[in-house]
């Protein structure tokens, strides 16, 4: 395989990527997983669909990735979860940061409220990594693409928000999230036209609030007077 990849499909996610690793002869801290599909059980196999996954052979040896993957697999053993971690990406010396995915029975145990035991694994395993290593690295944990979903949903948060406020002319803020949330959102708005966007509060407090931009405001006004001074006249 001159591309070092192959697409395997199985039963369960975990058996696809076995099979994998057995054609590959490798074994799991050597290869990138892209989970394709999480497979369909159906109803007494009407309609079920095997999972399918894309795994690669990882070309230069990451030690972040190594030392990430591991501590990984430690935390989760300790915590005693029905769970498998794999390298989704092993990054590069560009900067790029190393993806652990997590996949498996008791996957949203790991996500819990609101990614908030997510968010807290993947600061302990940074704080580990880098406890470890002479230089900075960063590690993003990801379970069952959870953080795609999850920024999926702000950016369509933020733009039925956004529509709401240039139409009403009103500020609206949202409820507190974490830094990582409010980036999207600030992200998904910096292009919007006619709003604005500002974080404010303190700790687990702070939360974004999208207001109208100073030219909305400038237009809304300038319309209101117009309409103001039409109405008048008919009174006259």
């Amino acid at each position: 395989m001159e591309d070092q990849s192959l697409v395997r499909s199985a039963k369960t996610v975990e058996e696809a990527i076995e099979l994998a690793t057995l054609e590959l002869g490798v074994g799991r801290d050597e290869i990138e997983v892209d989970v394709i599909s999480t497979g369909k059980t159906g109803i007494l196999g009407i309609g079920s669909e095997p999972a399918k996954v894309k795994v690669s052979l990882i070309t230069q040896t990451n030690g972040v990735a190594g030392s990430a993957i591991q501590t990984v697999r430690d935390l989760l053993s300790f915590l005693e979860v029905e769970v498998s971690p794999t390298i989704r990406y092993s990054g590069n010396d560009d900067g790029d940061r190393v993806v652990i995915d997590i996949q498996g029975e008791d996957a949203g145990l790991i996500i819990g409220k609101k990614g908030e035991t997510l968010r807290a694994l993947q600061m302990l395993v940074n704080m580990i990594i880098n406890s470890n290593n002479d230089r900075s690295a960063g590690v993003i944990i990801d379970v069952e693409r959870y953080r795609d979903r999850r920024h999926r949903e702000l950016r369509i948060l933020a733009e039925r928000t956004a529509r709401r406020v240039r139409e009403n002319n009103e500020e609206i803020s949202l409820d507190p999230m974490p830094a990582g949330d409010r980036r999207v959102i600030h992200a998904t708005l910096s292009g919007f036209d006619g709003v604005e966007t500002i974080s404010s509060g303190e700790g687990i407090q702070r939360r974004i609030s999208i207001r109208p931009s100073e030219d909305t405001k400038k237009t809304t006004s300038a319309k209101s007077r117009k309409t103001r001074s039409s109405s008048n006249s008919q009174q006259d």
